[in-house]
């Protein structure tokens, strides 16, 4: 029985969806790694601008758990959530599933990370981010 991580949430829409090209393999023909970080990585910091209002930097990426590869033809599709709010930072879970277009269209998570992002000023310094007002 899977785990109910492995499950795209039906409840949430995704920050970015995203199709890996041939250009984007590695040499045994995956998808490169970094290519992938670096979706997570636009995924979470779309979510951190959002809650930040305003401009984040990438300060940490604090877990990146790669669980199966992805293949060209897979439709990637990347959820975040806020983990944690503290007064300059943001923490960011991100969860990657593909949807494989060569295994008759079924979905599987194949990756799972935490960044840190840190709201920034006009003239690139920590500043604070607002509280939620309700």
């Amino acid at each position: 029985m899977p785990d109910q991580l492995d499950k795209i949430p039906s409840e949430q829409q995704p920050v970015i969806r995203v199709l890996p090209m041939p250009s984007d393999t590695n040499a045994a023909g995956d998808i490169f790694g970094g290519w992938l970080m670096s979706q997570v990585d636009i995924a979470g910091s779309i979510i951190a601008c959002r809650r930040a209002a305003g401009r984040v930097v990438t300060v940490a990426v604090n877990e990146f758990i790669f669980i199966k590869p992805i293949y060209v033809g897979d439709l990637v599709s990347l959820y975040a959530d806020i983990v944690k709010i503290g007064t300059t930072s943001i923490q960011i879970e991100v969860t990657a599933f593909a949807e494989r277009g060569k295994t008759n269209g079924g979905s599987e998570r194949v990756a799972q990370a935490k960044l840190t992002y840190v709201a920034i000023d006009p003239d690139r310094r920590p500043r604070p981010i607002d509280k939620p007002t309700n």
